[in-house]
């Protein structure tokens, strides 16, 4: 499995609504439930209002289109980063998982994919 590195630095924050959220950015993750409103976003683009952050998430992604029938992508991949005591943030769409890791471990987290026959583009 191909695993790509994304650019940039990412925040993951509670928005208050949608005002300043720049839907269009290369990278715009938002989600709505019933309790909350969560964007992740370059953290330069992060808005005015909002009423938490996490700042500091390096990014890499599954390349191409997973067919929905496919198990234990992302299992496989958490295994790996939690056998090296990394934490991650998921994020599914359509297409593809994006998984979101600290920044100081990031190198580290594709070193451990790579080791496990992860290709790493």
């Amino acid at each position: 499995m191909t695993l790509e590195r994304i650019d940039g630095v990412f925040t993951v924050c509670k928005a208050v609504g949608t005002e300043g959220i720049d839907l269009t950015l290369d990278f715009c993750f938002v989600e709505k439930t019933d309790g909350e409103l969560s964007l992740v976003c370059p953290t330069e683009h992060v808005p005015d209002k909002v009423t938490a952050r996490e700042d500091g998430w390096r990014a890499f992604r599954v390349r191409g289109c997973l067919d929905f029938s496919l198990v234990g992508v992302l299992s496989g991949i958490s295994a790996v980063l939690a056998e090296e005591g990394i934490g991650i943030f998921v994020v599914s769409t359509y297409d593809t998982d994006y998984v979101f890791v600290k920044e100081e471990s990031y190198d580290r987290a594709l070193d451990a994919l790579s080791r496990k026959g992860y290709v790493i583009v």
